[in-house]
This record gives C-alpha cells, structure tokens and sequence, in this order.
C-alpha cells in the first residue's frame, strides 16, 4: 500500500479522540467566546500576558486548513456537522496526497506529502464553517464593483498581451518567482504546506515569522503614523494596537502588483488576532477596498498551536526554479513545432 495512504489512515483514525479536537477548540460554533461544553457555559479562559501586560501570543501556531475561502456552489448552510467534516477532510486529504496523474507532465515535480510536509500530517484546528467567508452571510465575496470590473478586464487583457504563463520570467506567478504567497499575506491565508508561523513579542513590537519564504512581519504598536502615501509596498504598511485582549492591525499601502483576490492597491485590511484558548488563537480579517467590491468582507480562521522550531524555507535558491521552468517550456514548444512541421510535410 501506498506509504501516503498509510499516513493518512493513521492520521483520521486518531481524529477523533486526541485533545485538540474537544468541543472547546472546535471553531464555528459561536460566533462569540462563549462555546458551551456539556451543556454549560465553559470556564473564561484567562489569557496569559507577557511581562509588560500584553496578552500573549506568542509561540508557534499553524493555520492548515481544508475549508475553502469561499463557500462551495450548493452549500446552502453556515455550518457543518462534525461527522461531514471530519469525511470532508480525509476526502481532501486522500486527493491531495495523490497530487497528480503519474507519467504526465505535471508529475515532474517533488512530493511534498513524501516528506510529511502537506496538512494531514500535522495539527490543524477542526473547523465546522462551510468557509471561512463569514460576511456576507452567503461566505462568497462580494460583486465586483464597476471600478473592479474593468480593472480586472484590463488585467486580464495584459496577461493575454504578454503571452503565456511560461513565456517570460515576469509572467510566472510572485508564488512561483518564490517572491510573496498566501501564507504570507497578509492576510494570512493557509496553502497545501508550510503555514506555520511563529508570534514574539517584545514592549512596542510584535513579530510574526512566516514559514513559507521565511519572511517576516515587524508590527510597531507606538502609535506612529502610516507610510507616506506615495510609499508602496508587497505587504503593505502595517500598524498594530491593542483592543482588550485582541491584537488589531491595520494595513494599507499595498502595491497593484499584489493583488489579493483581484483587489486593487487602494486596499484597506483589518486583522484580528484573539487568544481563544491554550491551544487556539482567532485569526480574524476584514478586506475594505470599493475600488474592487460592492461591500467590505470578513473571514475567519482558526490557528492551532503547533511545535517548532521553523527551519529557514529557502524556496528555490537563485532562481533556478524558474530557470528550469523556462527551459522545460522552450523544449515543449520545440517539440510542437516539430511535430506540426512533420505533420504538414505528410
């Protein structure tokens, strides 16, 4: 038997008995703090501070996840059972270790699963939610606005213009270049791999190491202002403050050459970070940009304490990578060529 196969019949056979699957860190099923166990109201959670009287957050947390960002075409309900969750995600986890068809093309590539790398061999906090959408109420993103329309009919017809994904290094996607990617964000959103991140807090500062890319995010709570205007940056211009025992950052100043989910660099996003339990912390963000969107939105994420340490992600050093994605699209073209020619000298 396969030896992924074997992994992932160990990993859902525990499922459902080990700790971190207890009614009070299962996420989804309140919208406030107050999750019930056995019918009464659980103990408030007394969230630890650091030294200065921060709540603590830090440590290493994972934010792995099989919910989908959007709510999928005819789910009509908020919630899952727990039983259709736990069978959703061996459904997700089964297909995602068998990756690809083997002797294709997209077969040429390393198996992550192979090195206890993809999410059913780690932790991950069990989420009821049929996305992680939570406003609007549907868990799909808003209509595009006029403005996003055609911004992103004028995207699309510059990647038309500039030919195929394989046809120049700067048509490959940032993720591919290994220059920025969702676990990085912000906001932070979990991938097939690597989505673990490390919090440290220090009087003024918290900093959030990403997995992935092993990049860093410094938040200064100083109250100092945001980047001038004309500043851009890949992650934008982040702030962070203290509401209560909620961590609150703010980012703007975003590059159009980042667009998350087709957003434009006018972007405003809020993120929330709450300490649930010992094991738990809310992860919560809002996306307020009209230049793309009828209406802002918000989604929900639960991140699981996990262990660490973190070892650097190098991505593909010197690019060699895209170098070989390049050479390997050139050899494909090569051999088209040749075979329409042979084909017309017949």
């Amino acid at each position: 038997m396969n030896h992924r196969l074997l992994v992932l019949g160990g990993f859902f056979a525990v499922l459902a008995t080990v700790p971190w699957l207890s009614t009070r860190t299962v996420l989804g099923q309140a919208r406030s703090g107050s999750v019930k166990t056995g019918g009464a109201p659980a103990t408030a959670y007394a969230v630890p501070r650091t030294p200065d009287g921060q709540p603590d957050l830090q440590g290493f947390w994972t934010n792995a996840t099989y919910t989908p960002l959007e709510r999928p075409k005819g789910v009509t309900k908020e919630l899952y059972t727990r039983e259709e969750v736990l069978e959703l995600m061996k459904r997700a986890a089964t297909e995602e270790a068998e990756q690809t068809v083997p002797g294709t093309v997209a077969d040429v590539h390393y198996d992550f699963s192979q090195f206890g790398l993809d999410r059913s061999q780690g932790v991950m906090a069990l989420n009821l939610r049929t996305s992680l959408i939570v406003d609007p109420p549907d868990g799909r993103l808003p209509p595009l606005s006029a403005e996003g329309q055609r911004r992103a009919a004028e995207r699309a017809a510059a990647r038309k213009s500039r030919g195929g994904p394989h046809d120049a290094v700067q048509n490959e996607p940032l993720g591919a270049r290994c220059i920025l990617m969702d676990r990085n964000g912000p906001p932070m959103l979990g991938g097939a791999y690597n989505n673990t991140y490390q919090i440290m807090q220090v009087p003024g500062y918290v900093m959030i190491l990403a997995e992935m890319l092993h990049d860093v995010r410094i938040i200064p709570l100083d109250g100092r202002p945001h980047l001038p205007e004309n500043v851009r940056q890949w992650t934008g211009s982040y702030r962070g403050q203290w509401e209560g025992q909620t961590l609150v950052v703010e980012t703007r100043n975003l590059t159009d050459k980042f667009a998350f989910q087709g957003a434009s660099e006018k972007m405003r996003l809020t993120e929330r970070f709450t300490r649930v339990d010992a094991e738990t912390i809310r992860y919560q963000f809002t996306v307020d940009d009209p230049a793309t969107w009828t209406r802002p939105w918000s989604a929900e994420v639960p991140w699981r304490k996990d262990s660490g340490p973190i070892f650097e992600h190098a991505c593909h050093e010197g690019n060699y990578g895209v170098r070989n994605t390049l050479a390997g699209a050139r050899l494909e073209d090569k051999k088209a060529a040749e075979a329409a020619a042979k084909k017309t000298s017949n």
